[in-house]
Formats: C-alpha cells, structure tokens, sequence
C-alpha cells in the first residue's frame, strides 16, 4: 500500500514561517512530480505548488516568494518551507505524488491525508 504521510502543519502567528513534510512509502516503482495543494473552508482545493523530479518548481501566484518547495528524491519526500504566512493561508495542506507502483503501470495520483495550517492574525 502506497502511503503519504504529512508533517509540520500547525498554529503560526501572521509573518510567521511554517515547513511541510511529506515522505511517500509503500511498493512504488517511480515518483515523478509531487506537490502540494490546499483547501479552505468553503473553497475549493487549490495548486500552491508543484515539484518535478528534475527540481523544477511551479507556484501559485499568491505564493509565490513566500513558499519553497523542495524535494529530496533518495528519501521520497517533499517540503514546503513557508514564510511570511497570512491569515489566508489558513487551510488544510495536502501532499500530492504523481507516481507508479511498477514499471508496467501508469503513473497515477496519489494524496495525503492533509495536515491543517492555521495563521492567526
């Protein structure tokens, strides 16, 4: 069973810094990208970033210059290292891997279970 699990969400205070974790486990063949995503109350999920397995990262704008994703490829884990958080940052964080489980499979989406990230003002 292919797991992500999420670490590092918590209560910060505005300007604050926060850093994701998120270590993939389980019978795979290969990862490709991974990234994250997030969802507030009563919104929909959203991109906030995407790392692919060449390091190339691709961010939200309303992130972008705050938030540094980064990857280290021997352990299966992706970072989220996030400064100068605002209250509308606050929402649910979720890891995502883009990965097969065997050579001869497609790569398929994989999700955590999110970690909650709560920026008080």
């Amino acid at each position: 069973q292919v797991q992500l699990v999420e670490s590092g969400g918590g209560l910060v205070q505005a300007g604050g810094s926060l850093r994701l974790s998120c270590a993939a486990s389980g019978p795979f063949f290969s990862i490709r990208n991974m990234g994250w995503h997030r969802q507030a109350p009563g919104k929909q999920r959203e991109l906030v970033a995407i790392i692919t397995r060449g390091g190339t990262t691709t961010y939200a704008d309303s992130v972008k210059g705050r938030f540094t994703a980064s990857r280290d490829s021997a352990k299966n884990t992706v970072y989220l290292q996030m400064r100068s958080l605002k209250p509308e940052d606050t929402a649910v964080y979720y890891c995502n891997a883009d990965l097969k489980t065997t050579m001869w499979k497609d790569y398929n989406d994989y999700w955590g279970q999110g970690t909650q990230v709560t920026v008080s003002s």
